[in-house]
């Protein structure tokens, strides 16, 4: 099968019987959903960069397993240059959508699993990797999307996976039968699961023998028997479900989507199990993982950076003040940081290595910092435009109120009048679109539909403190020590 357009992955999605909650109620036409749906264009536009000539070297490469054009979505990086072309593109897709565009989780839990897979075959002669490839051959002939699982609710987190009350709080394995395993839990926080063709589920942490049930990996389509979902909210929201939506939204077109997965006795055939009780290669799987998805963070919150950018140097010129000193300080400072998350990601994919399966993997003490410098940076950039755009980016009254003709003026006036009379301010705009910008600011800044700028940069792909404990382990202290010795003229 060639590479999808973006129409054709919207109606494969059509195809699926993915079961979707959301409200409390069953969403049956979920594709068209309003609040759903800009999600989806997100994931579309994934296809439609891949279809244009101006970015294929960026979204299209060849398959290390048969020397086709692939999306790069479902590549195994191959060199240095695969790994600083995945931020290149996450990049991109950031400046086009201004929001999450899901398959970052699929494409780093892909190549984690490849390597691993590996790995725990060279040990144990087990077939894992070989099931793998013939998985991803079938993802990557079909143009599919794969969602990455880790994140497990966890319960008391005091507690390992086999001390907790409820055994449901991680992923596990319920039994095994002689064509496959029954898996019983459900994974929290899943970036465009309802939007994903399959699931690739992995194990949430470093495991031990008590936790061996706990200790699997496996895929399964989105519609399998067993596996629903439930939709998270997100702030604003319901804006979407209002009739004829469109200033409001601040970003109409596009948003993210987060789900609770659930696994409710789901069989899994043996061909599609990767992992299941190696217990000792937990932490390789999650490291791996983590160390491509926080790499992963210099890109895409970097091209959301780059459109927030952009919206606070227009709202300082439709408010008239583009000339200000403090404002050019101001905007600089948000481009030297947003530059500076992207360098780590380049940085990590630049000293990238060759595993032994002959994937690459990134440099994880640099990805991690690149990560620990995306808890922090995205804040003071958010703070930056929300400094810049004003206070009428929270206190402007609603979509309705604009476009009302109801007249309360003793002229006549409407109250659409009203409205575009005191909030016009220079000849550079119109009142409608000083009004866009600044509900654009409101949407990235506050989350409404972008799955949050500053609150995914904080949580996503593990806290700040996962990547510090990473950075103390690949921070090699000893030979900074050493370094030290050498130079003080210590000799013990």
């Amino acid at each position: 099968m060639a590479l999808m357009t973006g129409a054709q992955y919207i109606e494969s999605l059509r195809k699926l019987n993915t079961k979707v909650y959301m409200f409390g109620e069953k969403i049956d036409n979920w594709v068209d959903h309003p609040i759903i749906r800009p999600s989806i264009n997100c994931v579309a536009m994934t296809y439609d960069l891949a279809q244009d000539p101006n970015y294929q070297n960026l979204m299209v490469t060849k398959s290390n397993l048969t020397g086709k054009d692939v999306n790069r979505f479902g590549h195994i990086h191959q060199s240095t240059e695969d790994l600083k072309n995945k931020v290149k593109m996450q990049r991109l897709l950031g400046q086009k959508t201004g929001s999450c565009f899901q398959r970052c989780v699929g494409m780093d839990s892909l190549n984690a699993v490849y390597s691993t897979t590996f790995e725990i075959d060279e040990k144990y002669g087990t077939d894992y990797h070989e099931r793998f490839k013939k998985f991803l051959l079938f993802v990557q002939e079909e143009d599919l999307i794969v969602d990455g699982a880790m994140t497990d609710p966890k319960g008391d987190r005091s507690k390992a996976p086999h001390e907790q009350a409820d055994p449901d709080m991680y992923v596990r394995v319920k039994e095994r039968r002689p064509d496959g395993i029954i898996v019983r839990g459900a994974k929290a926080h899943q970036t465009g699961s309802i939007n994903s063709h399959w699931h690739l589920v992995m194990p949430t942490q470093t495991m031990k023998q008590e936790d061996k049930d706990y200790s699997v990996c496996f895929a399964c389509p989105s519609d399998a028997e067993g596996l629903y979902m439930i939709y998270g909210r997100q702030s604003c929201d319901t804006r979407k479900l209002k009739d004829g939506a469109d200033i409001d939204l601040g970003n109409k077109e596009f948003g993210g989507q987060e789900t609770l997965v659930v696994f409710d006795d789901v069989f899994i055939p043996n061909e599609y199990v990767f992992m299941d009780g190696e217990y000792d290669f937990s932490g390789m799987l999650v490291e791996r993982f983590a160390g491509y998805h926080r790499q992963s963070y210099g890109g895409c919150k970097v091209g959301v950076g780059d459109v927030l950018i952009g919206a606070a140097a227009l709202a300082a010129e439709y408010n008239g003040v583009e000339k200000a000193t403090h404002i050019k300080e101001k905007l600089i400072e948000m481009t030297h940081l947003n530059e500076t998350l992207y360098s780590c990601g380049i940085a990590c994919s630049s000293e990238g290595c060759k595993t032994k399966c002959g994937s690459y993997m990134i440099d994880l003490l640099l990805a991690n910092v690149c990560k620990q410098n995306i808890t922090r940076f995205p804040y003071e950039i958010a703070r930056l435009a929300e400094d810049i755009a004003g206070g009428l980016m929270v206190t402007m009254p609603s979509e309705a109120d604009f476009k009302s003709d109801l007249k309360v003026g003793k002229n006549g006036e409407t109250i659409g009048e009203i409205c575009d009379k005191y909030f016009k301010t220079n000849d550079s705009c119109s009142t409608e679109e000083r009004a866009r910008v600044l509900r654009l600011v409101e949407n990235i800044c506050l989350g409404s539909s972008a799955v949050g700028y500053k609150t995914e940069s904080m949580h996503g792909a593990g806290s700040p403190q996962a990547q510090r404990i990473m950075i103390q382990r690949q921070g090699k202290i000893g030979d900074k020590k050493e370094f030290a010795k050498i130079i003080a003229g210590i000799k013990k």
